[in-house]
């Protein structure tokens, strides 16, 4: 089987806004309602290859880099968020086996993921949430080889459906950061009565996922199940996370999809005061916000994967951003849209059979799993000594960065054995604005909008790596290390807008966003505003580049739906 491709899975799950098609927004509504897993849709998308795209190409399947496989999980998003998570959660699963496991155990994996089983990772508990080093689930081993599992994993996806599981077990009592292992568990190869799955847990959002968990009492399992080198479970798992933290910013960007092709689609057919919605000027710059948000979150996720196989050693910095940021961010991108739809959002039967609001709380769930905000944000927070220096030095991996930021050429294949816990170069995206900024203003022509966003980004970064430097480390984050972090994400999305700007505006692929730079200026407008309501009006003066943004987009076609589509839109 040839590998898929975002067109031709497009295609092949036909227009989700049909109620006959298996993947439509109608059907997605009743197994919501129902609170039932999406089982035939994802055995279609089984069929369709989607789970070779999980398995690496030197253990049969199709995954060589992040950026192929984040823009696959984006086109299932954009129809379903419960159907991408419960699907997708398969590659997170096995990443492990990828990071650590040895070819032998990464075949048999490979062999049963491409067949269509479901692979889930144990890894929280119920008295431990994301403080994986308090992991109670032990492992302890058998006389006669092997060893026993006993304890509890807790919300996790896909633990009852998963075939296999990979889970965090303690195997050594006395603890420490070598007192856990990874062991990759095969149901199948259980004694009865040895485990047990527990109870779906009802949720606001995904209702049809499979969150769930799984008990062992004294399950034996074999020697081989042990993923990697044993007291080694604790590190696998910090590598791997840099790969599926990343990976999941395709969930919010196809969230971020949905919600703008609602909004847009809704406010160009629905008529008021005698006019058109999308023709009012608030409604415009909302929209135009909205775009320009997507724009930096599209930004900052493309470099991040790209960055996993092109700069492996600054990788826990990316992830740690992306995965903080881009939810975020399109968080309030929905909000926004949902402001638009008035009414509308909060309807569970009606446009597009209620899947706004069905998005609009299966989102809320993507910056929790794989580590929420905080605990990104306190992992960044443990670099800032490095991420200062490095800053400083001007240190700046130019091979790496030119590979990371290049779309353009082949996406740089990922080895997850390259990976460090923590970066020692710091991070070449933002350490090399100002080099960025001499080469734009040498660029003939620039438009002096555009350097002068690029000139507030640059003070906004130097700024940050003083007060970065003058921190002193403390066993706790403070409140004020927290927003620095935040203040940290929004430079390196700039810096990533900056970069793909520099790499990318000589042979555009929509060149009326790339005239003026009008892309790259809408996006730093929107990360020098923040988020913050108390610095909303930081930079009031570039609302004009939403307005901008959007009546070009627009007037390409891509601001608002055929009038085929306006004219099954209710106008009342």
């Amino acid at each position: 089987m040839s590998a898929l491709t975002v067109a031709v899975l497009e295609r092949a799950l036909g227009d989700p806004s049909d109620p006959d098609t298996p993947f439509s927004y109608a059907r997605c509504a009743e197994l919501d309602r129902a609170e039932e897993f999406p089982e035939a849709i994802c055995a279609e998308l089984d069929r369709l290859g989607l789970s070779r795209h999980y398995v690496p190409v030197e253990f049969g399947g199709a995954l060589t880099g992040l950026e192929e496989l984040a823009a696959l999980i984006r086109v299932v998003a954009g129809r379903d968020l419960t159907v991408a998570i419960g699907h997708a959660k398969s590659y997170l699963g096995a990443a492990c086996v990828w990071t650590a496991g040895s070819p032998e155990q990464a075949r048999a994996l490979a062999a049963r993921l491409i067949a269509g089983a479901p692979v889930s990772w144990g890894l929280t508990e119920r008295a431990h949430g994301s403080d994986l080093m308090a992991t109670e689930v032990a492992a302890e081993p058998h006389p006669s080889g092997g060893y026993r599992l006993t304890g509890e994993k807790w919300l996790i996806n896909n633990a009852t459906r998963g075939e296999l599981v990979c889970v965090l077990a303690r195997t050594d009592p006395a603890g420490g950061p070598r007192a856990h292992s990874l062991f990759l568990v095969d149901k199948r190869r259980l004694e009865p009565g040895r485990y047990r799955c527990l109870p779906k847990q009802r949720t606001h959002g995904i209702r049809g996922a499979d969150i769930s968990g799984i008990a062992f009492d004294g399950a034996r399992i074999p020697d081989d199940a042990l993923v990697g080198e044993a007291g080694r479970g604790a590190e696998t798992v910090l590598r791997t996370l840099q790969l599926t933290r990343t990976v999941c910013t395709a969930l919010s960007l196809g969230a971020a999809d949905h919600a703008l092709r609602q909004a847009v689609a809704f406010t160009a057919g629905r008529e008021l005061y005698g006019s058109r919605l999308i023709r009012f000027p608030h409604v415009r710059r909302t929209l135009g916000r909205a775009h320009a948000t997507l724009l930096a979150c599209e930004a900052v996720s493309l470099v991040a994967n790209r960055s996993a196989g092109a700069l492996p050693g600054e990788q826990s910095v990316a992830s740690s951003v992306v995965k903080s940021f881009v939810p975020e961010r399109v968080d309030a991108l929905i909000a926004d849209c949902g402001e638009l739809l008035g009414g509308r959002a909060f309807l569970t039967g009606l446009h597009e059979h209620g899947s706004f609001q069905k998005l609009a709380r299966d989102h809320r769930v993507v910056g929790i799993f794989d580590g929420n905000q905080a605990v990104n944000r306190n992992a960044l927070v443990n670099q800032f000594p490095v991420l200062a220096r490095r800053y400083r030095e001007a240190r700046v991996d130019a091979d790496g960065l030119a590979r990371a930021v290049d779309p353009g050429s082949a996406a740089p294949p990922t080895d997850p054995g390259r990976l460090e816990l923590v970066s020692r170069g710091g991070s070449s995206l933002v350490q090399s604005v100002p080099s960025a900024i001499a080469a734009l203003r040498a660029v003939p022509g620039t438009d002096p909008r555009l350097l002068a966003l690029a000139g507030r980004l640059a003070a906004r970064c130097d700024a940050l790596h003083a007060e970065l430097a003058a921190l002193r480390p403390s066993p706790v984050a403070s409140a004020r290390a927290f927003q620095l972090a935040e203040e940290y994400e929004e430079c390196f999305a700039g810096a990533a807008v900056l970069h793909l700007w520099l790499a990318g505006g000589g042979a555009p692929a929509r060149p009326e966003l790339w005239r003026d730079g009008l892309w790259a200026r809408a996006a730093l407008a929107v990360l020098l505003a923040g988020v913050s309501p108390e610095r909303s009006g930081e930079a009031g003066g570039d609302d004009a580049e939403f307005d901008a943004l959007f009546d070009t987009l627009e007037a390409m076609g891509a601001g608002c739906p055929p009038e085929s589509a306006r004219a099954g839109e209710e106008t009342r």
